[in-house]
């Protein structure tokens, strides 16, 4: 059967390629013959429909996936050549990348650029870096008492479900699949439904690289049907999932009441970014900016909480204020866009209700607040100050192109307030001073800080939360560890 195309080249300069399921290396449609619209934020156009997968198709993935890791060529492949076929894959999606970003700037809404500049390069040096590990997973010999050989083997878990999200689909999508497909697993993939189509399309670059039939599945479809239907599958071992922190609640929930299954959670922030007055303030307020705006917020490490030093308070809200007003939003593929749309109606409306009640709690708006033109889902960039701790926009993830600045005086009391939260994802310091900047790494409950800086990623460095933010790493060789069990095995001497 074949992709599924009906829509040709688009007036983007797009061809939609794949809109069907792939399940065992063929593309097919669902068992339910369901299909869902995926539309164009920037415009609330339909731009096509993608094949519905639910439970039925869930079914038929994982026993493909399952016979790959148990009987297929898949387990009995060297290691150098599963690297080999990622090597293979990173090299097919550079040889497309001007077509992967255009497609997920269609999808998606972020501005071309930043597909450009940001998603495809972090893509494919993601892969590539897997790629390189993929022969190099290996345990070690252990001294024990008496006449023994002990050592141990890094195994990888073996079926392996994963939910990915829309704010990132093509880099979440390699975050997910370059560790699990490094260690040696087999893998059904829920690509978010507001954002199929990069996801499918790399589902076609997975066939022409090689790889085996049921290593990769990919199943577009909705999180309470195809999603939950991984999360409890039985014959599942291991979900990984990036989203919400309520969702990440029932994930661990059906990992529980059905096989215990391993569980690793990527979920929500609010990020704390704390200014101390004696900090460059002009580049503070631009890496400040760009660590809330970037992506039109929609990050889940994303800076919400702008904790700024008494002494240089007024003056920052004035930078930043004005940065915020030439903050260009429009059409994504236009040169210079800095802000496309939100990805849906549905996240739309609901950043617009924290703005909302941001202004009846008291907070001051000093920019933005209200929609861009009269198509698509664009919000202005929007800056309130005088916000108190207390304030919804200051304890909930709006995940969208609203700034709260806070006021604050010592050390202590920033890292009391910064840590007064469930959440613990990331958090930045600006400080000339080594001993305060060292002073908020230390003491500030999250899985990253950046100093002097924000949203720097690496495929090497490790990436994930504290507390309600998350279990486990992505990224790095902490993130390798979280595909494979650890055996040990002690041979008598003798």
């Amino acid at each position: 059967m074949g992709t599924g195309t009906e829509l040709g080249v688009l007036d983007r300069g797009v061809e939609v390629r794949a809109t069907q399921l792939l399940i065992n290396n063929q593309w097919v449609g669902s068992v339910s013959g369901k299909r869902f619209e995926t539309v164009n934020p920037a415009t609330g156009d339909v731009i096509g429909k993608v094949a519905e997968a639910d439970a039925a198709d869930v079914n038929l993935a994982v026993k493909a996936a399952r016979a790959a890791f148990n009987a297929g060529p898949w387990p009995r492949m060297s290691a150098s050549e599963r690297g080999r076929l990622l090597y293979k894959l990173a090299d097919l999606i550079e040889q497309n990348k001007d077509e992967l970003a255009r497609l997920e700037t269609l999808d998606n809404g972020k501005p071309l650029n930043d597909s450009k500049a940001a998603d495809l390069p972090l893509t494919i040096a993601c892969y590539r870096y897997y790629a390189g590990w993929a022969d190099k997973i290996q345990g070690k010999t252990i001294p024990v008492s008496g006449p023994y050989f002990t050592y141990t083997r890094h195994e990888p878990v073996g079926v392996v479900g994963q939910i990915i999200p829309w704010n990132f689909p093509l880099l979440m999508q390699a975050w997910k699949l370059g560790p699990a497909l490094a260690a040696g697993n087999t893998v059904v993939l829920k690509p978010a439904e507001q954002t199929p189509l990069t996801a499918l399309r790399v589902g076609e670059l997975i066939l022409e690289a090689g790889f085996p039939p049921g290593v990769v599945n990919i199943l577009p479809g909705y999180g309470p049907t195809a999603g939950q239907a991984i999360a409890r599958h039985m014959d599942v071992d291991k979900v990984a999932f990036t989203g919400s922190t309520e969702v990440g609640h029932l994930i661990m929930e059906a990992s529980a009441q059905t096989n215990l299954k391993r569980v690793t959670l990527e979920l929500g922030g609010k990020s704390p970014a704390i200014v101390f007055a004696d900090a460059d303030l002009d580049y503070a307020v631009e890496n400040a900016h760009f660590g809330l705006f970037f992506n039109q917020g929609q990050c889940c490490c994303a800076g919400s909480r702008l904790f700024v030093e008494d002494k240089v308070y007024d003056a920052f809200v004035e930078k930043s204020t004005a940065r915020a007003k030439s903050r260009k939003v429009g059409d994504p593929f236009e040169k210079g866009t800095e802000q496309g749309p939100q990805v849906d109606d549905v996240q739309f409306n609901k950043v617009m209700s924290y703005i909302d009640a941001g202004k009846k709690e008291g907070a001051e708006m000093m920019c933005g607040g209200s929609r861009v033109g009269d198509r698509g889902y664009f919000i202005e960039p929007t800056v309130f100050a005088n916000v108190e701790d207390g304030m919804t926009i200051a304890k909930e993830e709006i995940f969208g192109p609203v700034m709260s600045v806070m006021k604050f005086s010592s050390i202590d009391e920033v890292v009391e307030r910064a840590n007064a939260t469930m959440y613990g994802l990331a958090a930045a310091v600006w400080t000339r001073d080594i001993g305060k900047a060292h002073a908020i790494a230390n003491r500030v409950r999250a899985g990253t800080v950046w100093v002097n800086c924000y949203d720097v990623f690496d495929a090497a460095a490790p990436f994930g939360g504290f507390k309600q933010s998350g279990i486990g790493r992505e990224l790095g060789e902490y993130g390798l560890q979280q595909y494979t069990e650890v055996k040990t095995v002690t041979v008598r001497m003798g």
